[in-house]
């Protein structure tokens, strides 16, 4: 199975991530293929624990990110 992460700069240092198929499932990493590894650990913690309770294992829908510029009217 495959799933999309979203990689975000940390405000301090670092990388931090998230599944949008698997809500709650973060993670963090110094750099952004250390977070990169750390999602997929994640995913795979998450999904063994899904099996473990028996429950459904989510699917991603397919889906696009586009980004939108927009005025927010300071400066």
């Amino acid at each position: 199975m495959e799933y999309s992460i979203l990689l975000h700069k940390a405000k301090e240092d670092g990388f931090w991530s998230e599944v949008p198929a698997l809500p709650g499932c973060l993670s963090q990493g110094e750099t952004d293929e250390e977070t990169i590894a750390n999602a997929k650990d994640a995913i795979e913690l998450v999904i063994s624990c899904l099996m473990e309770e028996k429950r459904e294992i989510p699917v991603e829908d397919e889906f696009t990110v586009h980004r939108v510029c927009v005025d927010t009217g300071a400066g």
